[in-house]
Order: C-alpha cells, then sequence, then structure tokens
C-alpha cells in the first residue's frame, strides 16, 4: 500500500491530511474512547518486581491521577536480567507465588487498570523454548546468527513458533483481566530468512496476524507497538496497534524533537508520551518537572518514574498535570497540530489548534541556551487571520525558569487578532534552556 497527499499549507497541511485520514478509520483509539493517563513501572522498578513496591505505586498512581498501570519485563520465566526466559510466557513463580492476581486486585481497588508486557517475536537462548526448539529462530541456512541483547528473533512464520507464542500470550490474557499490552522488540531483524528466502515481509506480515487474533479473542484490548521505542512505527502497524512507543529515551530535550517529526506522519493520540525521571538514564541529563510535564503533555500523556520517592509539592504537580490534560485530551488529540518554522535554532514554537478554530494550545520551548538572551519573536500558526483571539500565558503544572523574572505585558491575557498574531507575533519571555511555556488561545 501507497499512501501519498498533497497540500499547499506546506508541511503541517500534509501532516493535517494524513491525521484525518488517519483519524477517520473505524477503529481509530480516539473514536473508542479518551487516552488515558498511564504509569508504566520500567523506570521505576525495572525487573526488582515487588508487591509492596509496586502496590505503594499505585497508591500514588492513583493519588496523581493515573488511569492505567503497566507492569513492564521480569514478570515472566527465568527473567532477571535480559540474560534470559525470553520466549517463556509464564508467570515466574520466583516472582509472583501467588500469580499477578495480588497485584491487579489492587490496581483495580484504585480505580486503574492494568496492563502487561511482552516481547513476544524475541527468545533468548536461556529459555525452556530454546532448548526445545532451537530450530525456531530466524536465521540463515547452516548457520547461527549473531546474538544481539542475548537474543535472537523466533520466526514467526513457522506455524509451531506462531502457534506457541499466541498459545501462550493468550493463555495470561485469558486468566487475568488486562486491558492493555505493551508489545517490544528490542534487536534489528538478522539473518532474516526461511527456508532459503527472504522472511522479513511474512514475519512482519505474522505479526498483524497476531495482533488481530488476539484482539478478536480479547475484545477491547489495546496493544502499543514498541520497537526499542519508535522503531516500527508506521502505516502499516497503525491498523492492528493502538499506540507507539515512540523512543526509549524519555529525556524531555530528546523528545521534543522526536515528537516534533514524528507527528507528522502520526497523530499525537497514538504516541506515548510520558515523564520521565528527573535524572535521565538514557542521557544523564536533568530536568525541572515543567519542562517534562509540557513535553509529555503532547501526545498519549503518562508517567514512567518512581513517583513514590516524590514530595507533595512534586506530586501536587503531578496532579494538576494529569487534570490539565484530561480536560484538554479532546483538543490534543483532535485537533490541528501545528508546527512554526523557529526564529532561531535554539527555541521553537507547536502547538494544536481546534479544528473549528476556536481554542489552542502552543508551547514555546527554550532548547538550549540563546545566542543573545533577548526575548524572540514568537509567530504563531493555524489561526484564523480574520478572528480575534484572546491569549493568555498559562501555568498548569509549575513555574518556569527565566533569565529576567519580568514577563512581557501580554502574559495575563490580552486581545490581540489572528493576523497579528500570525504576522507580527509576540515577545517571549526570555528562559533558561530546557524550559517551556504554555500558551492558551481562545477565540474572542
Amino acid at each position: 500500500m501507497v499512501v501519498a497527499t498533497y497540500s499547499n499549507a506546506g508541511i503541517d497541511g500534509v501532516s493535517d491530511r494524513l491525521h484525518r485520514w488517519i483519524r477517520a478509520r473505524h477503529n481509530h483509539p480516539t473514536n473508542l474512547r479518551p487516552r488515558p493517563v498511564s504509569l508504566n513501572v520500567w523506570e521505576a522498578v525495572y525487573m526488582n518486581h515487588d508487591l509492596g513496591k509496586l502496590s505503594e505505586l499505585a497508591d500514588v498512581a492513583a493519588e496523581v491521577g493515573v488511569e492505567r498501570m503497566v507492569l513492564d519485563d521480569g514478570w515472566f520465566g527465568a527473567r532477571r536480567d535480559d540474560h534470559a526466559g525470553l520466549g517463556d510466557w509464564v508467570i515466574s513463580k520466583d516472582v509472583w507465588p501467588n500469580g499477578l492476581n495480588p497485584l491487579i486486585e489492587k490496581i483495580k481497588s484504585k480505580g486503574m487498570e492494568f496492563g502487561l508486557w511482552f516481547e513476544g517475536e524475541m527468545i533468548n537462548p536461556d529459555s525452556d523454548l530454546y532448548r526445545e526448539h532451537p530450530d525456531w529462530i530466524l536465521h540463515a541456512s547452516g548457520r547461527t546468527p549473531i546474538e544481539s541483547r542475548f537474543q535472537h528473533v523466533l520466526d514467526l512464520t513457522h506455524e509451531g513458533a506462531y502457534q506457541h507464542v499466541l498459545g501462550q500470550v493468550d493463555a495470561i490474557l485469558c486468566e487475568y483481566e488486562i486491558a492493555y499490552i505493551k508489545w517490544d522488540h528490542n534487536r534489528v531483524l538478522t539473518d532474516a530468512e526461511h527456508l532459503g528466502r527472504a522472511a522479513v515481509r511474512n514475519q512482519t506480515l505474522a505479526i498483524y496476524r497476531l495482533f488481530d487474533e488476539l484482539k478478536s479473542r480479547h475484545p477491547g484490548l489495546e496493544i502499543e507497538s514498541c520497537a526499542s521505542g519508535g522503531g516500527r512505527i508506521d502505516l502499516g502497524m497503525i491498523e492492528h496497534a493502538d499506540r507507539f512507543w515512540t523512543s526509549d529515551s524519555n529525556d524531555a530535550l530528546d523528545r521534543q524533537q522526536i515528537q516534533r517529526y514524528t507527528t507528522i506522519a502520526i497523530p499525537p493520540e497514538m504516541l506515548g508520551t510520558h515523564i520521565g525521571p528527573t535524572h535521565s538514564h538514557s542521557t544523564g541529563r536533568t530536568a525541572s518537572l515543567a519542562f517534562r510535564a509540557t513535553t509529555a503533555l503532547f501526545g498519549h500523556a503518562g508517567i514512567e518514574w518512581d513517583i513514590t520517592e516524590t514530595t507533595a509539592e512534586e506530586r501536587s504537580q503531578l496532579r494538576a498535570w494529569t487534570d490539565f490534560y484530561k480536560a484538554n485530551r479532546a483538543l490534543l488529540h483532535s485537533g490541528r497540530v501545528i508546527r512554526v518554522d523557529p526564529s532561531s535554532a535554539d527555541a521553537h514554537v507547536h502547538g494544536v489548534v481546534a479544528q473549528d478554530g476556536s481554542r489552542a494550545l502552543f508551547a514555546y520551548v527554550q532548547l538550549t541556551q540563546s545566542a543573545h538572551n533577548l526575548p524572540e519573536t514568537m509567530r504563531f500558526a493555524g489561526l484564523d487571520s480574520n478572528a480575534n483571539y484572546f491569549i493568555k500565558l498559562i501555568k498548569p503544572f509549575g513555574d518556569y525558569n527565566a533569565v529576567q523574572k519580568r514577563d512581557p505585558s501580554w502574559v495575563d491575557g490580552v486581545n490581540v487578532s489572528g493576523a497579528y498574531l500570525c504576522n507580527v507575533g509576540l515577545r517571549t519571555p526570555i528562559l533558561k534552556p530546557e524550559q517551556a511555556v504554555l500558551i492558551e488561545v481562545s477565540r474572542a
């Protein structure tokens, strides 16, 4: 299938046409329900699963407004680290002697859904499945492929391998009340051959078939496609998955650029955007909660952080953020995504404008140190030049860090024409690096 479109309104026009086409599908997730706030526990506990710790996480998650809690890698087989266990999709009695129900019941008692992680296309040599069926891996004839991340790719074009994965995943979904699965894929396909012929296309079709079969057997199940983050975001997978994990980097500075360009093709409600820890494990950078929260707002929002270690003030900020997201997700997940051409390389402007033009949310983001520490001119786009707007700067979940504390005169609210906003613009606060401000726009 080839998808082509045209617009005389530049990249944003092309992006809007793609988004409208994707959103018009009957199975588009926002046509079924609002996108719930998620907490994925990976960067909170990694593989160190403990019912007490996870129950504490559930308590805090409910307190700050989370609607879905997801148990990530480490719950199955011999999976105590990344050397073993892939391929054996059965509950580890060493970690979960009473199964997952005690955790699920805790999560449900707090008013949240439960989600679970799989990496069903992968297999560790140290697994029961590999010891029984070493021939079920993708491999070129006559040789064993090189391992990557201590794992091989399971050949799902082999019917026995396919039925094994389907059967074990289905059994988990039958036993437990699971609303969502995160389906990971953490290595590239190499030596991708089946019976002497290239197998990548048929491997891809097999995972489409698997997702469709799981959804058929479990109506309402949502599936997130993850491939070391965004390695398998495409217009084929949108027919079978409900969400994409945009990147394994949760660093808000990285995410600003990643999300800006990924949303050209994929609407933001299909892209997982989480508040990560203060200290990013992928880059080593630290970022304020306000910057991380503003970055994560513009997608399918969630948290991936040990929030049991947060302060009372941080929990209050998180609650304000989830409340704001819930109040505005209808706009964020249906409007036109706008990317304003930056006036300098160290900052950019992006936002979402309602389809009827009545409301908009924009973010002005200072990525790196300004070259001159003077106010920038922030021009807008996507607004009706013949309309008048009320525009103000809002701080729903924390203040920003500025070089000068005196804000521009418009920040408390001003009426101004769309033509002025788009052609002349407004002066910005002078922000320090990795800071962002939210601007609310409504038709006057």
